[in-house]
């Protein structure tokens, strides 16, 4: 579990570094929907979720 947060830790230095502010919201939104179609993936929800995506 350390190294995976190492690595979100190297990544978001990166961003800051370089200044690709740009790649922020893209990260979040990739992340927020994952988190979604994690949460959905057992409940009656899921059909509709996933002809969304």
């Amino acid at each position: 579990m350390v190294s995976k947060l190492k690595i979100l830790k190297e990544f978001f230095t990166f961003l800051l570094e370089r200044k690709k502010w740009w790649l922020i919201p893209v990260v979040v939104v990739l992340v927020l929907i994952g988190a979604v179609l994690i949460v959905a993936h057992g409940s009656a929800l899921a059909p509709l979720i996933y002809t969304i995506f």
